[in-house]
């Protein structure tokens, strides 16, 4: 086993990028594997690219031999798993896509990495992680007070967080099963520079930058805590080097807002950075629509137990992300110019449900 070298999954994705530039940073090896689906894309790791420590395979994680070959030939010392399709809407219009790569992807990695493992002396056995990256989504929804902790029954409300679920309790069986150190983290909302514009930030900036309007779901008072995504790849790396196997750890960003604030300040940080000398405003553009089918409305995370143990805690206030992130927007149109223009982004989906009970 080499103990320098990790696998991350979904390494070409939001969260996962952010993940392989830490732990670059941090003087690992990483191994991105990658089916490189429409959410993904190398240019987000440009800058990594040619980094003496970092690796690219295009692997689909339901290819069983592909992940048997690629996990003897690098000999990693930990698998992240971030690689997921994520988006709610999508999962409404077509979720066999996500039982196929949240569930019986995540149930071929943990096949290959339990063979790999058993390989492994007594003390890599030891040392060896199977981290797992999830979401808060998992446990349904609050009401107006309480918080998620690791201890809040499953109860998914969509076909993705369904399948999310699916793969937590497949992650916790093989540890339990089998015995392969695994770690489960749930995550709530995530948000920063060189996200997937069909998510709710990148989508209202650039749909505002369009002069396009800003669909709002229902009233706008849906509430979600945001984590800034460094924060999340930093609170990773943590639990992956200090978490207890066959533990979950939730990660927040002790950021609550509605929708509705979240678009409002946008808004105004677009009106101080784009000016058009008119009186308009770019709240102007808000536009209420019918909500999603099965849209939960409150998601909070109690991060206690992280904090306790690993010392983990967010070090990027909402504000401060949030301006960071209009920012770097409004600098790399080169960037998001193209996903901007592949098709779906910025574009109303999730209405298979609702079509089907009409």
């Amino acid at each position: 086993m080499d103990r320098n070298t990790v696998v991350v999954t979904g390494g070409a994705g939001f969260i996962g990028s952010a993940t392989v530039r830490h732990l670059l940073d941090a003087d690992l090896r990483v191994v991105n594997v990658d089916a490189l689906t429409y959410a993904a894309d190398l240019a987000t790791l440009s800058e990594v690219s040619n980094h003496p420590r970092y690796t690219f395979e295009k692997v689909d994680i339901c290819d069983a031999p592909s992940i048997v070959s690629l996990m003897d030939r690098y000999r990693p010392c930990a698998v992240l798993h971030l690689a997921a399709e994520t988006h709610v809407d999508r999962s409404i219009d077509g979720p066999v896509a996500f039982i196929r790569t949240n569930v019986v992807g995540t149930s071929v990695l943990l096949q290959a990495a339990t063979a790999y493992w058993r390989g492994l002396a007594d003390r890599d056995r030891a040392d060896f992680r199977f981290l797992h990256i999830s979401t808060d989504e998992v446990f349904g929804s609050l009401g107006a007070e309480g918080y998620f902790t690791e201890d809040t029954p499953y109860r998914p409300n969509s076909p993705y967080s369904a399948s999310k679920a699916a793969s937590d309790h497949l992650v916790r069986a093989w540890h339990h099963t089998y015995g392969l150190p695994t770690l489960i983290s749930n995550c709530s909302n995530n948000y920063g520079p060189r996200q997937f514009p069909e998510k709710l930030i990148p989508l209202v900036i650039l749909s505002a930058l369009h002069k396009k309007p800003l669909p709002v779901y229902g009233k706008g008072e849906n509430i979600r805590d945001w984590l800034f995504v460094e924060d999340h790849a930093r609170a990773l790396h943590r639990i992956l080097t200090h978490g207890r196997p066959g533990e979950s750890y939730n990660i927040g960003g002790r950021s609550e807002r509605r929708n509705i604030d979240v678009v409002r300040t946008i808004c105004a940080l677009l009106d101080e950075r784009d000016p058009r000398g008119d009186g308009f405003r770019h709240a102007e553009l808000i536009t209420y629509v019918a909500d999603r089918p099965g849209h939960d409305l409150r998601y909070a995370i109690d991060d206690a137990k992280a904090s306790r143990e690993l010392g983990i805690a967010p070090t990027v206030t909402f504000e401060e992300g949030l301006a960071r992130t209009v920012d770097w927007y409004f600098a790399n149109e080169a960037w998001w110019r193209p996903l901007w223009e592949r098709s779906g982004a910025g574009q109303r989906l999730g209405l298979g449900a609702a079509k089907a009970k009409a």
